[in-house]
C-alpha cells in the first residue's frame, strides 16, 4: 500500500529531465519521477520509451541536459556514481555485471571495496548477502561464471544487500531467467521494504510489476504518460487498456 508521506522529499527524483546521447539524440524529454520511502516504484513501457535511461541518469551514469536529480530533496546532479553508493543508493543493471573469472565470495568482497580495511564490516556485508541467499555460501568457491543465470542474478542483488543500502534501483531484474526463478526474485523484492529498502523497478513483466509495486509510471517517448497507485491499474479499465496497447498479454484481476 502507498504510505509514504507526500509531505516528505522523495528518497530519490528526477526532476523536469532530459537526457540526450551524442548531443543531439534526445531520450528522455522533461521526465519526472520519484522514489518514495518505503514503497516500490515500478516504471514501465514499451520498448524504447527510456526505462533504462532513466535509471542511469538517478544513477549518475548519464548527466542530464535539463532538469535535476535530487536525493531526499537535494540537488545532486552531476554526482559520479560512487558517492551514489556513499548516500546508500545501489543499482542491479539489466546486465551482468559480475566478474566470471572471480569466485562468489570474491565477488561479494568487491561490493565492499570502499570500506576494504574494515575487515569485521567485510565480513558483517558477507554474513549479509550469505543469509538472505543461503546457496551463495553453499557455492562461494564457485567461480560466478559457472553458475546459471538465476544464480548470477541471485549473487548481484546479494553484492548489493552487502552494502546494506536504503534505496535499491533494479533494471529487468528477472530478463532471461526461468519462470520459477523470477517467482523468487520477485518474492524477495517484495520483501525490501520490511527491511527498509525502498525500491525503484524498471521492468517488462507488466503483470508482475503492478502486483509486486504500490505506485507505477508509464514512460512512453521519453516522457510521463501517465502514474498512479498500482491498485488503480488493477481496477481502472481504461488503464488496463492503456497498458495492453504495447504488452502481449493483459494484467491479471
Amino acid at each position: 500500500m502507498e504510505n509514504a508521506s507526500r509531505d516528505e522529499p522523495a528518497a530519490l527524483e528526477l526532476k523536469g529531465v532530459d537526457v540526450a546521447y551524442h548531443g543531439d539524440i534526445r531520450i528522455l524529454r522533461g521526465l519526472s519521477l520519484q522514489a518514495r520511502r518505503g514503497l516500490i516504484t515500478g516504471v514501465i513501457g514499451p520498448n524504447g520509451a527510456g526505462k533504462s535511461t532513466a535509471l542511469r541518469a538517478l544513477y549518475g551514469l548519464l548527466k542530464p541536459v535539463a532538469g535535476d536529480v535530487l536525493v531526499d530533496g537535494r540537488r545532486v546532479t552531476g554526482m559520479p556514481p560512487w558517492k551514489f553508493i556513499e548516500h546508500g543508493i545501489a543499482l542491479v543493471p539489466q546486465h551482468r555485471s559480475l566478474f566470471n573469472e572471480l569466485s562468489v565470495e570474491d565477488n561479494l568482497r568487491l561490493a565492499c571495496w570502499s570500506f576494504r580495511g574494515d575487515r569485521a564490516r567485510v565480513g558483517e556485508a558477507l554474513e549479509r548477502a550469505y543469509a538472505q541467499f543461503p546457496m551463495l555460501r553453499e557455492r562461494r568457491r564457485d567461480m560466478a561464471g559457472a553458475m546459471s543465470g538465476g544464480q548470477q542474478r541471485f549473487l548481484e542483488l546479494g553484492r548489493a544487500l552487502a552494502l546494506r543500502p536504503r534505496v535499491l534501483l533494479l533494471d529487468e531484474p528477472t530478463a532471461m531467467i526461468a519462470p520459477r526463478i523470477s517467482a523468487d526474485i520477485y518474492a524477495f523484492i517484495r520483501g525490501l521494504p520490511a527491511q527498509g529498502i525502498t525500491v525503484l523497478l524498471v521492468d517488462q513483466n507488466v503483470r508482475q510489476c503492478v502486483q509486486v509495486c504500490d505506485h507505477l509510471y508509464v514512460l512512453e517517448l521519453g516522457q510521463n504518460k501517465v502514474d498512479g497507485s498500482a491498485r488503480a491499474f488493477r481496477e481502472d479499465a481504461g488503464l488496463r487498456e492503456l497498458i495492453a496497447e504495447w504488452v502481449d498479454y493483459r494484467i491479471d484481476t
